[in-house]
């Protein structure tokens, strides 16, 4: 079984985003990037399929400028068979994405598209589930438990209500959660390796797909300091403010 795996290269979940000072977005000037940690464990979650013998070959696919080159050795370097990079310096919507990404699919045929559930830069949530739609497949999003048999994906889910554990029927799309697993490290031995792993550049002109923006930012802001607490002496002072603050009736 082949299985697909989008990733992302965004700011790395360490480092506090800075915004330009026109409000016109982040500021990502030397700055750490690294792999979307939804995305890391997508690809560890097709790795582990692919060493119990259910995944022959994992594919990992990114969108994005020449840097995005470094995001896609390392999944390499955690156990990728190879990578495709469809390079873009244009800021790429989860519409234009996911419009990508069925291209690919088309081309390599993979029965399972492992990736994650969102993106940290954006949280928009979007691009599995408008892939799902744009191929016909069957998709289980959010999943903490992925088990593949007999053509059949079991994806466990957490839901409000507690776990809900969908049959989708192969292929399908699956997005990752946090408790789906925890990502290895890449050893020495395996960064050096993906280094001599095939890496295909390709661009979106290569597959015809019309990713221009249908959407504009128009201003980004870091969110409102918060404010100082203050003591009441008792109940009556309490609900006395909370009734100034609209809060109590």
């Amino acid at each position: 079984m082949k299985v697909l795996v989008p990733v992302k290269r965004v700011l790395d979940y360490n480092v506090k985003p800075r915004v330009k000072a026109d409000g016109s977005g982040v500021d990502l000037a030397n700055v750490k990037m690294s792999m979307n940690p939804f995305d890391e464990i997508a690809v560890e979650e097709a790795i582990r399929l692919k060493e119990k013998g259910v995944a022959s070959e994992i594919i990992a696919v990114s969108i994005g400028e020449h840097k995005c080159q470094e995001t896609l050795r390392t999944a390499l370097a955690m156990g990728a068979d190879r990578a495709i990079l469809i390079q873009t310096d244009d800021k790429v919507e989860p519409l234009g994405v996911a419009k990508l990404l069925a291209k690919v699919v088309e081309e390599e045929s993979p029965e399972l598209v492992i990736l994650g559930k969102q993106a940290i830069d954006d949280d928009n949530n979007q691009t599995g589930q408008m892939l799902a739609a744009l191929l016909g497949w069957g998709q289980g999003t959010f999943a903490s438990k992925v088990e593949i048999a007999d053509g059949t994906a079991s994806v466990t889910r957490e839901v409000d209500g507690g776990l809900e554990t969908d049959a989708l029927k192969l292929p399908a799309i699956v997005t990752t959660d946090l408790r789906l697993n925890e990502p290895r490290y890449a050893s020495l031995p395996n960064i050096m390796k993906a280094k001599s792993k095939p890496l295909a550049q390709k661009t979106v002109a290569d597959y015809g797909v019309d990713v221009a923006p249908r959407l504009t930012v128009t201003n980004v802001s870091e969110p409102p300091k918060r404010t100082a607490g203050v003591k009441v002496a008792d109940v009556d002072e309490l609900v006395a403010k909370l009734k100034a603050m609209g809060v109590a009736a």
